[in-house]
């Protein structure tokens, strides 16, 4: 039979902060904005936290520019190079590490991207201008801008909108 401590329960040791951020970069790749604000949520201390990030910086556990090429990769083709430029920015993606990783996209054309994502997405030309419009607001949420999409829909042949003479 086990012995019971007096108190009813162990006192439990909370993890050292370089502990919680290796244990939440083993679920998935952050920066290092976005894992300091994490750790910081956790009550934290600020000093122990820049300590332990620079720590796994030293050793290769924690890197802006792996993050950046990672979000580049994960959102290319689904978004336009401005929302990818946006996102990493909200991530708070150092600008050294975010324009290596945008360089990757340097060669791209957008209209053909844009052109591929509509495809995918809808297929046919709008019938109508409510559709019309419809597909607009998609490629716009995509960080396309008006003139590209315009273009996009003209190629897949929409018809324009009637002139007021």
């Amino acid at each position: 039979m086990r012995a019971r401590p007096a108190s009813g329960m162990a006192k439990r040791v909370p993890p050292s902060p370089k502990a919680t951020a290796i244990r939440m970069l083993a679920r998935r790749e952050y920066g290092r904005a976005e894992l300091t604000e994490r750790l910081l949520a956790r009550g934290i201390p600020r000093e122990d936290v820049e300590r332990a990030l620079g720590e796994l910086e030293a050793l290769g556990f924690l890197s802006d520019a792996r993050y950046a090429h990672g979000v580049v990769a994960q959102k290319s083709g689904r978004y336009a190079k401005r929302a990818i430029v946006h996102a990493l920015k909200q991530k708070g993606i150092a600008s050294p590490a975010a324009e290596e990783a945008l360089a990757t996209l340097d060669g791209s054309d957008e209209l053909a991207e844009a052109t591929a994502l509509w495809q995918r997405r809808f297929g046919t030309p709008p019938a109508d201008e409510r559709e019309k419009a419809r597909h607009m607001r998609f490629l716009l949420s995509r960080g396309y801008s008006a003139s590209l999409a315009f273009k996009v829909l003209r190629a897949a042949g929409a018809r324009p909108a009637p002139d007021d003479d």
